[in-house]
């Protein structure tokens, strides 16, 4: 790829979103909680690394992740090899942590994996899976908001300047005509950036007429009256979109692929666990989301949220590529050159041990990938 480079208002808004990245993500602090999870077997023999350190966050769309290491799935293929996990409540918070070194592999949005991998000129991380698919609506008030054609003049929140929903929002108010200020928010449709974590209060106080955002925040939104006017699922082909990757740290996947195939196979085998039996999955989902934040999710929150998330190890990389045109259309982005974002080889190797089919990189592969 060759892009051509944008400037003047691109730049300036470049700096907002720089901003916007750094302070907010899913969550409300960009800070790392250490978690426990299951210890190392004693004796087991361990890998390359005595530990492993994994970053994800307390989300339903972090499902491989929260399964995986509650159920102790991947402890199980580390063997002697420490599993250490740390959630974090914003992507930035992450990929910060990742380049610092306290995290060596990270389920993340794709929107911080592209920031990330393109503000380090391609150097700090790799895509290395798939985690989810799905898991974003568009829900809104009924007494305000009956058609699509209704939220013209309205006000709907996403979770941050040039998040994945905040993206892919914009990109869908553009392709039905209306004019938004990506900057600013302002224009036909009003889109005013909230937290995940206050907009159901502000849903509530009449902030909000609705919001474009992720499980399980938009089923905390219908169970509070709101109404799911658009599942973003029925947008793109086949009804998938990646939601969430796995990505590793440069460093870690050349001094430990041994490690990161464990891990790999550990979330390959969550994911099976998961959809071969989604309802003690849901639970052990929401069970491991009270023990990380002290509450668990309402039954009528979690039992709307979790039919929408596909778990999957594709990363679906045709989808991130449109989600960063998008962004670049939208503004948001200078248009990148992703080419060695992915390095599927160790998904692959661990797919081909299992009999399974193996997935695609969509040209944006490390060199020595044949596909």
């Amino acid at each position: 790829m060759s892009p051509p480079h944008r400037r003047g208002p691109v730049a300036a808004l470049a700096l907002l979103l720089a901003a916007a990245l750094s302070s907010c993500g899913y969550g409300s602090r960009a800070v790392g909680v250490p978690d426990a999870a299951p210890a190392a077997a004693e004796g087991a023999r361990k890998l390359s690394a005595s530990e492993v350190r994994v970053g994800y966050f307390p989300n339903l769309t972090h499902a491989t992740a929260l399964v995986g290491v509650r159920e102790g799935l991947i402890q199980r293929e580390l063997g002697g090899t420490a599993l250490k996990t740390t959630t974090f409540n914003a992507g930035p918070a992450e990929i910060e942590a990742l380049n610092a070194g306290s995290v060596d592999i990270g389920f993340i949005g794709p929107s911080p994996a592209v920031n990330g991998y393109v503000k380090s000129k391609g150097s700090n991380l790799r895509i290395v899976s798939g985690s989810a698919s799905g898991g974003v609506k568009l829900v809104v008030n009924p007494d305000k908001i009956k058609t699509l054609d209704d939220l013209k003049g309205k006000k709907i929140a996403t979770p941050q300047l040039g998040n994945t929903q905040d993206v892919a929002f914009l990109h869908w108010l553009a392709a039905r005509g209306w004019k938004v200020d990506a900057a600013s928010g302002r224009g036909d449709v009003s889109v005013v950036r909230t937290n995940n974590t206050v907009t159901p209060d502000a849903y509530r106080s009449g902030a909000v007429d609705g919001a474009w955002v992720p499980e399980p925040t938009a089923s905390k939104l219908v169970a509070e009256g709101a109404a799911v006017l658009l599942d973003e699922r029925d947008l793109w082909p086949g009804g998938r979109f990646v939601i969430t990757n796995v990505v590793v740290s440069q460093k870690f996947l050349k001094e430990h692929r041994d490690v990161v195939l464990a891990v790999l196979r550990g979330t390959v085998k969550t994911n099976e666990w998961i959809n071969a039996d989604p309802d003690r999955a849901k639970a052990s989902a929401n069970t491991a989301l009270k023990t990380l934040s002290g509450k668990e999710l309402e039954p009528e929150v979690v039992d709307a949220a979790w039919p929408g998330i596909l778990v999957t190890d594709d990363p679906l990389a045709t989808t991130l590529k449109a989600q960063s045109d998008h962004a670049v259309a939208a503004g948001l982005l200078e248009r990148p050159d992703l080419t060695g974002i992915y390095d599927l080889g160790p998904l692959n190797e661990v797919l081909g041990s299992l009999n399974r089919p193996t997935v695609d990189h969509a040209g944006l592969g490390t060199a020595d990938q044949g596909r």
